[in-house]
C-alpha cells in the first residue's frame, strides 16, 4: 500500500516514522521546499510542488498512491485545498491530520482576528513594540506599519516588503519557556502576533506573554476543506490508514 504523506510539520515526520515501520506500507513524504535545510523524515522523499490540483491528481495515479495524508501546516490553505480536489479527482483516500488549536487559559489577554490583515489593523491600539511570530511569508501584511517596531522571528530569512522598523531573528523550534520570558523582556515587547498553530514546540511564548500580562493577538486558523476527514494526531491518523490496508487487504 503506498501511502503520500503532505508534510513539513512534526506530525508529518513522526507519521512518517510510525508508517515506516510497517513492512506492509511503502510511505512517501512530500515537502514543499521553501525550507533550504528541512527535517527529512524516514522513507522516500520528494521536495517541490505538484502543480496545483491537476498536477498531484497525475502524480497520485503515476505513483499507484492508496492513500493521501494532509499534513501541511494548518494554516496551508492552497495545498490542503489541492489535496481535496486531487483526491476527489482520483478517488483516493484522504485524511488531514489537524493538532488542535490552542485555549486561553486564566490571565490571558487574547485578540483572535480571522486573519493577518485584521491582526495588522489591531496592533497599534495594542502596543508600539512587537513580536512577530507569523512566519516569514506573514511578514508583508505588517508592511505599511511605519509607527511600530517589530522582532520578526522566522526560520529563513523573509522578503520584502516588511515594516521599516523591523529586527529579523532566525530561529528554529522548539523553544523554551525560559527562553521565551528572556526574549519578550530584553526586547521590550508589549505585544505579541501569533497564528493558532497549536504547535506545543512554539506554545512557551503564549505563557510567558501570559505572565507579563501582554496581550496577544492570535490569527484563527481555517478550517478543513469541507467534507475532509480529519484526525487529531499522529496515532489517529496512523490508525486510519491501518484500517485502509485491513480492507484492502480481505477477499472479495
Amino acid at each position: 500500500m503506498h501511502v503520500l504523506i503532505l508534510g513539513g510539520t512534526s506530525e508529518a515526520r513522526r507519521l512518517a516514522d510510525v508508517l515506516a515501520a510497517d513492512p506492509a506500507l511503502r510511505v512517501t513524504s512530500s515537502l514543499a521546499g521553501r525550507v533550504a535545510r528541512p527535517r527529512l523524515p524516514v522513507g522516500e522523499v520528494r521536495i517541490g510542488g505538484f502543480g496545483g490540483p491537476s498536477g498531484l491528481a497525475a502524480w497520485l495515479r503515476a505513483h499507484a498512491v492508496d492513500a493521501l495524508l494532509d499534513a501541511t501546516h494548518p494554516f496551508a490553505e492552497r495545498i490542503s485545498r489541492n489535496a481535496a480536489l486531487a483526491a476527489a479527482e482520483t478517488g483516493t483516500p484522504l485524511l488531514a491530520l489537524r493538532r488542535p488549536g490552542w485555549d486561553p487559559q486564566d490571565g490571558d489577554r487574547w485578540h483572535p482576528v480571522p486573519s493577518l490583515a485584521a491582526a495588522a489593523q489591531a496592533l497599534p491600539a495594542l502596543g508600539t513594540r512587537v513580536f512577530l511570530t507569523t512566519g516569514r511569508q506573514g511578514i508583508a501584511a505588517f508592511a505599511h506599519l511605519d509607527g511600530l517596531t517589530f522582532l520578526a522571528r522566522s526560520v529563513e530569512p523573509p522578503e520584502p516588503p516588511m515594516p521599516a522598523a523591523t529586527d529579523v531573528l532566525l530561529e528554529r523550534g522548539p523553544f523554551t519557556l525560559d527562553g521565551e520570558r528572556a526574549l519578550l523582556r530584553a526586547h521590550r515587547i508589549e505585544v505579541l502576533v501569533t497564528k493558532d498553530s497549536g504547535s506545543a514546540a512554539t506554545a512557551p511564548k503564549l505563557t510567558a506573554a501570559r505572565e507579563l500580562g501582554l496581550p496577544v493577538v492570535v490569527v484563527q486558523r481555517p478550517a478543513a476543506p469541507e467534507g475532509v476527514r480529519t484526525a487529531p494526531d499522529v496515532a489517529g491518523a496512523a490508525d486510519w490508514v491501518r484500517r485502509l490496508d485491513r480492507c484492502r487487504a480481505r477477499p472479495a
